[in-house]
């Protein structure tokens, strides 16, 4: 008989929204309540999905032993750090913190307490990546896209994600993908931003350069008409172009002299609910996650570093 761990969700916005919906119908899981300071909003999920709405935080962990926390990146801190505290076990909505000193905070209060502290990469969870993980091994150049329309206004609070740059908010997904997949360190970047509708930068350009040799140029952008998540990658002798969002793509081959293309095969999956149901299982099974604390602390800090140098130009 598989184990069933009690969850609860903490934020159920645009995006926790569908944590809780994921977990409701996971036979593996019992989501025992959700949390959200916008009362309303928490008894509307909490009906949809049929659980409870908790009036505070602490009330809810005293019932758990996991949870998601997928609040604004500046409380990630506070949030999750009081959560493990309480020794639950965490999913944390990426990125992991705001700064890399308050994601190390986090990773010492997980390891003292041998607790899971999973990061929300949702993207390796996405079916595209397991053909890649296969596939691109030592890569030589990678070019990635990750566009969005702007988020839609929120009365009394940011657009989703604007308390951050489109760096942290976005492409800090196709930076955690390149560190896993490069698996060598930045030798060097040179990055451009330009604010237009946020204090942060609303699109952004990183090209870098790893000390194997590999250079990466990517693309993040939350001001374009269209959704755009795409990933190509130039090996030896052969290019690998997908498309995380339709979750299909063709690989290209040199053969007998001449060029060969074929269909990715690919399983479609939804990433979130393959992400969730890992983490589930790392709680019931006391394994290490796939994306931890302290990855993900090293793609922060890349992306911050990114950050700072589109800052330090724009002035």
């Amino acid at each position: 008989m598989n184990r069933i761990t009690r969850v609860g969700v903490y934020g159920v916005g645009a995006l926790g929204q569908h944590h809780a919906r994921i977990y409701s119908e996971m036979p593996t899981a019992k989501l025992v309540g959700i949390f959200d300071t916008d009362t309303e909003r928490a008894k509307t999920i909490a009906e949809d999905v049929g659980t409870c709405a908790f009036d505070k935080m602490e009330d809810l962990a005293g019932e758990i032993e996991a949870a998601s926390v997928v609040v604004p990146t500046h409380l990630h801190r506070e949030v999750a750090g009081s959560l493990l505290e309480r020794g639950l076990h965490l999913l944390v909505e990426k990125p992991i913190a705001l700064s890399t000193p308050e994601a190390n905070e986090l990773i010492k209060l997980a390891g003292a307490r041998n607790l899971v502290l999973q990061i929300g990469h949702v993207e390796r969870f996405n079916p595209v990546m397991e053909y890649l993980e296969e596939v691109a091994h030592n890569p030589r150049f990678i070019e990635a896209h990750r566009l969005a329309p702007y988020p839609p206004s929120r009365e009394g609070l940011h657009p989703r994600g604007t308390e951050v740059s489109v760096v942290l908010d976005l492409m800090i997904h196709d930076l955690e993908i390149l560190l896993h997949m490069v698996r060598s360190p930045v030798k060097e970047f040179h990055a451009v931003g330009v604010p237009v509708l946020s204090p942060g930068a609303d699109i952004a350009n990183a090209r870098l350069v790893f000390e194997n040799g590999c250079v990466a140029n990517v693309t993040a952008s939350r001001i374009s008409p269209e959704k755009m998540r795409k990933i190509r990658v130039f090996l030896e002798e052969t290019y690998i172009s997908l498309d995380y969002q339709k979750q299909e793509g063709e690989v290209f081959k040199i053969s007998l002299g001449g060029i060969t293309k074929e269909t990715v095969p690919i399983q479609k999956g939804e990433p979130l609910a393959n992400e969730l149901r890992a983490f589930v299982d790392c709680v019931a099974h006391h394994d290490q996650p796939i994306v931890s604390g302290e990855h993900a602390s090293e793609a922060l800090k890349l992306a911050v570093a990114i950050n700072q140098s589109i800052e330090e130009n724009s002035t």
